[in-house]
């Protein structure tokens, strides 16, 4: 069995995964039309989306990862995370110890 599974993320094998690259992994459910805006980490940040539709605006370039993509949020870049779906969103992120 895979990390990403057709539709799901396995999120122990995630978890690992990130572990060993040195990155913590826990999950952030947010409500339909949440914005966490301009958010700046002195740390890389990993984050992958579980379920729903969530966009990641990174120094103004905007990603929408599939379920199961992983992203890199580095250093001390500025950004947005918005759940632009019509449900709750569900998404793993990490931070660079």
């Amino acid at each position: 069995m895979g990390s990403v599974m057709q539709g799901s993320v396995d999120q122990q094998s995630v978890a690992a995964s990130w572990r060993k690259r040195g990155f913590s992994c826990a999950l952030w459910v947010d409500p339909p039309g949440q914005v966490w805006a301009d958010y700046v980490h002195e740390v890389d940040e990993l984050v992958m989306v579980v379920a729903g539709e969530v966009e990641f605006e990174i120094d103004g370039v905007t990603h929408r990862p599939e379920v199961g993509e992983e992203l890199l949020i580095p250093a001390r870049a500025r950004h947005t995370v918005r759940n632009v779906g019509g449900t709750e969103s569900r998404w793993l992120y990490g931070y660079g110890r």
